[in-house]
Formats: C-alpha cells, structure tokens, sequence
C-alpha cells in the first residue's frame, strides 16, 4: 500500500460497529477523536482503559484502526501526556503523508 494510501486509511473514520466506547465519555470514530478526547479524559476513566493489564487504546488503534506503528508506541507510554503527544505527533505524520 502506498504511503499517501495507507496513512488516509488511518486517519478514516470506522464504520460504527467498530468505534470505541469511552467508559462514562465519548464514542471515538478516528484517532482524530482520540487525540480531542485524551486532554479532557479524567485520571480514573484513563487508568480504566490503560493500565498494568492493558491499553483498549493501543489495542482499538491496532485491530481496528490499523496503525501497528502507533499501537506499539502507545503500548509503551507511561501517562496520558506521553500518550497525547506520541499520538499528536503520529496524527501530524499522517496528515502530511495524506495531503
């Protein structure tokens, strides 16, 4: 898959079947969505989705997103500010590569 192709896969909404449920918050369609939702996300409903046991983030954005390469980066972040800005500075790529 050419790069331009595959980065606008990613940045794609999902059909809503496969759209990620915030626990108590919002219904994510893209990693647009995510990137909005993680600064406002409190503590507790972050540490309910990422934690020793696992990260629904990293998982969603690997299965159904697609982005192995962001996945694996989120899967190793050590707070919700890593997290944001690894994914910020994913989105930033991903547009350039899509435009």
């Amino acid at each position: 898959m050419a790069a331009k192709e595959g980065a606008s896969k990613y940045l794609n909404e999902v059909v809503p079947e496969q759209c990620f449920w915030v626990n108590n918050g919002p219904i994510l369609k893209n990693l647009e969505d995510l990137a909005n939702a993680l600064p406002i996300m409190d503590s507790g409903t972050y540490c309910h989705h990422v934690n020793k046991e696992k990260n629904d983030f990293s998982k969603w954005i690997s299965d159904v997103i697609g982005d192995k390469k962001l996945a694996k980066t989120l899967s190793r972040a050590k707070s919700k500010e890593s997290a944001l800005k690894h994914l910020r500075n994913r989105l930033n790529s991903l547009k350039k590569k899509a435009s």
